[in-house]
């Protein structure tokens, strides 16, 4: 993933497969707890979820709310942070610079996930996540097992 470029290149056997627009963290790059931005280095997949749900299900805390996204959903709840159709939960793989402590990519529940299609991609605009669109998060997960390592560079 390159966070300056906004994209994630998915690659099989060393060489690139798809390569997808994304939006990281409105904040930067960093690894700080409560910093709002988009963890650096060496991560892995340690859970994926919502296989299952329909398309523009919402979730909070990791669990479909039974919502379906749509744009009277959001005119009710303005402000909320989308976490839409499917996610890859991340963990850091490097002790002090993205695992354990103040700095755990794990605990600071850093997902690869979908949002609403109307959210800009390109551009750093969440709280840390990575925002895909429903289509794309939807072919990543598809794509990729618990356990994919996933490189995060600025």
């Amino acid at each position: 993933m390159n966070l300056a470029a906004q994209t994630l290149t998915a690659m099989q056997e060393g060489l690139p497969v798809r390569t997808y627009s994304i939006s990281s963290a409105r904040n930067g790059a960093g690894e700080q707890t409560g910093s709002g931005c988009t963890p650096r280095g060496e991560h892995v997949i340690r859970a994926k979820i919502g296989g299952s749900y329909p398309v523009g299900t919402a979730f909070v805390g990791r669990r479909s709310t039974g919502e379906i996204y749509s744009t009277e959903l959001e005119q009710q709840s303005p402000g909320r942070d989308w976490i839409l159709t499917r996610i890859l939960w991340l963990c850091g793989r490097e002790p002090g610079r993205n695992r354990f402590g103040d700095v755990d990519t794990m605990r600071r529940y850093i997902y690869i996930h979908g949002c609403p299609d109307t959210e800009p991609m390109g551009v750093p605009a969440s709280h840390g996540c990575i925002r895909m669109r429903n289509e794309d998060i939807i072919e990543l997960f598809d794509r990729v097992d618990t356990g994919t390592s996933v490189l995060i560079e600025e």
